[in-house]
Parts: structure tokens; C-alpha cells; sequence
């Protein structure tokens, strides 16, 4: 019998996945899907719209085509180029499921940092704004712009967890719940409207609280939400019958982490419960692909943040004093991991 000889297709397509990959976050950056929000359009009517040069536009359009970010009715320059379901329904601005904000991020920001990934890896140290500073959040928080271009991106990237969580955690049975680096609000938010009894705090940096005090206003629940400003590592959480800290845990080193967790049982009563959301590693750390490379982005972004296990969790959270822990799916590869106190 013959053996089938290897097929490099699949090293070769992640070798040179960045192709694909920046030329959807070009198509973000130009406004392609929301310039064709409104309806289809020719190629010579986008390419305009967009102002882009024509010796490539016709290659840039098929190509997402391709890539199955666009439709396309016809051939050829009469051709009508459209939004798929999905484009339509997570990269126009004005969609409630609109997650554009972290791919704008991603070419801003994360494009860039990551071409240097290879010296991070040699050196353990950050590659971002914070080269040759102890904090990348003073860093990036410095710039107003970059900071709400941040939390937007955050608040995208975790709608489909929050949805979730909400739908799976039953959190009426709970008075209130404390969002500890709650940043726009978004999950005290999403908390709110699907359980009207629930009392919620969204508690973050000075920096942050006024863009979630107006965000929060916009929504209708400024007299459901309490906005709260302070440092989760300086000083104690607000006290509340649920803990919650989404992407906040895998943004530091190990002693920051259990200095965090045991915060968190702090400030709970007895019967309560922490809950953080993250794409939680497979304990064989065979599986989780997401949240492995989220890991090495946390090299590329902290001085020693980093993604973990739900063992790893656990154990945090039984030496700070939680009776049990379990895991929770949420959306695509992340999870909540749920402490009872």
C-alpha cells in the first residue's frame, strides 16, 4: 500500500494567513461593509466611495469575495458587490452585534505589535506603546482616543460572552453583582436589562468611569448601574453578591492573579460568587487554540500576563478560600469560570 504523501496546504495557509487577514482589516478601515449598509453596489461606484487607487480595487473586492466576506451578483465591471449575513450582522457599525471595534484595534495596534512577536519571545518582555514602561495601562489609557478605541473593542469582542453568561448564569438570584474592570459597562448592561431586580456596579479606573457613566446613561439604566472609579490593585473591591472580571485575570502574572481571586472572595458574602470570563485554556492545552495564542498576546501586551487553565483557576480559588469552582462555555472558545464562596 502507498502512502499518502503530506499536504502542505494547511502549513502553507497559516504561514501566509496574514494575507487574509489584513486585507479584512483594510476592508474595516476603509468602511467597506458599512458604505454597502445601505444596499449593493457596483465596483467602480465602491472603489470610489472608498477612494482607492483602480489598479488593485477589483483584486481587493474579488478577494473578499473569496474569502467569503462579500457577495457578489454577476461578473465583471457591472458586477453588484454586497454584504453577507455575517458582515452585515458583526462589521456595520450600526448593527446591535457590530464587533468591528476589536478589528479596527487589531490594525491599529495588534497587526503591528505581533510582527515583533519573535523578539518577545526571546526576551519575555512587551512589544507594544509600553516598551520600557512598568504599565501598559497608564500607557494606553494616556490617550483618550486609543483608550475609548480600547473599550470599544473590548465591549464588541465580548457581546456573544455576555449574551451568553446572562442567559446561562441565573443571576436573579442575586441582589447585586460588581463588574470589577467593567470599562463601558457592557456586561452590567447586558446584566440589567435581563434582570430588572438585579442591582449592579460597574467599577473601574477614574479614567474609565466617565465613558461608562455616559454610555450607561445612553442606554436608559444610569438608575439601575452605579458607576464606581478605583484601582482593583490598589485598593479593596466593592462589595457585592457576585464578583465578575471578564479578559481582567489573564493580564497578569500569577501573584497578581491570586492577590485578585482572594480580593474577590473578600468582598463577597458567604454563598456568593466570583465568576471570571476568558478563553480558558484545555487542561491538556491540546485543544484551545484562541486562547493559547490570547496567551502569547498577553507577551506581546503585559510584563507577565498570560492565559491559564480552568485547573490552574481552581486552585487559585481554592487557596483563597472558595468551596468549589466550575467551568461554564460561552461563546466560540470562551468560558466562565464560576467560584462559590
Amino acid at each position: 500500500m502507498i502512502a499518502t504523501p503530506p499536504d502542505p496546504s494547511r502549513i502553507m495557509q497559516i504561514g501566509t494567513g496574514f494575507l487574509a487577514s489584513k486585507t479584512l482589516l483594510s476592508a474595516v478601515e476603509f468602511g467597506l461593509f458599512e458604505a454597502l449598509a445601505a444596499g449593493p453596489m457596483d465596483g467602480e461606484t465602491l472603489r470610489r466611495r472608498l477612494d482607492l487607487h483602480p489598479r488593485a480595487a477589483a483584486d481587493f473586492f474579488d478577494a473578499l469575495v473569496a474569502l467569503g466576506l462579500l457577495a457578489r451578483e454577476g461578473d465583471g465591471p457591472g458586477a453588484l458587490y454586497a454584504n453577507t449575513a455575517e458582515t452585515a450582522a458583526f462589521l456595520v457599525p450600526a448593527s446591535q452585534t457590530y464587533l468591528g471595534g476589536i478589528l479596527r484595534m487589531a490594525n491599529r495596534r495588534l497587526y503591528h505589535h505581533w510582527g515583533h512577536l519573535t523578539e518577545a519571545l526571546r526576551t519575555g518582555l512587551p512589544q507594544n506603546e509600553s516598551k520600557g514602561s512598568d504599565d501598559v495601562f497608564a500607557t494606553l489609557y494616556s490617550d483618550a482616543a486609543a483608550l475609548e478605541e480600547f473599550l470599544d473593542a473590548m465591549a464588541g469582542v465580548q457581546l456573544g460572552n455576555f449574551s451568553a453568561l446572562v442567559e446561562r448564569f441565573d443571576f436573579s438570584r442575586f441582589a447585586s453583582v460588581c463588574d470589577v474592570g467593567g470599562a463601558s459597562g457592557a456586561l452590567c448592561m447586558a446584566i440589567a436589562r435581563r434582570y430588572p431586580g438585579v442591582r449592579c456596579i460597574s467599577f473601574d479606573l477614574p479614567q474609565v468611569a466617565p465613558i461608562a457613566g455616559r454610555r450607561i446613561a445612553a442606554a436608559g439604566l444610569a438608575d439601575r448601574i452605579e458607576v464606581r472609579a478605583g484601582s482593583f490593585l490598589t485598593g479593596d473591591l466593592p462589595r457585592a453578591d457576585v464578583i465578575l472580571m471578564g479578559n481582567v485575570l489573564h493580564d497578569w502574572g500569577t501573584e497578581t492573579k491570586r492577590m485578585l481571586i482572594g480580593k474577590a472572595h473578600a468582598a463577597l458574602p458567604a454563598g456568593g460568587t466570583f465568576i471570571a470570563i476568558e478563553n480558558i485554556i484545555d487542561d491538556a492545552r491540546r485543544e484551545n487554540t484562541m486562547g493559547l495564542l490570547m496567551s502569547l498576546n498577553m507577551l506581546i501586551e503585559t510584563q507577565d500576563g498570560y492565559d491559564y487553565t480552568f485547573a490552574q483557576f481552581d486552585g487559585w480559588c481554592r487557596d483563597a478560600g472558595f468551596a468549589r469552582a466550575e467551568k461554564m462555555p460561552l461563546a466560540g472558545s470562551a468560558s466562565a469560570a464560576v467560584a462559590w464562596k
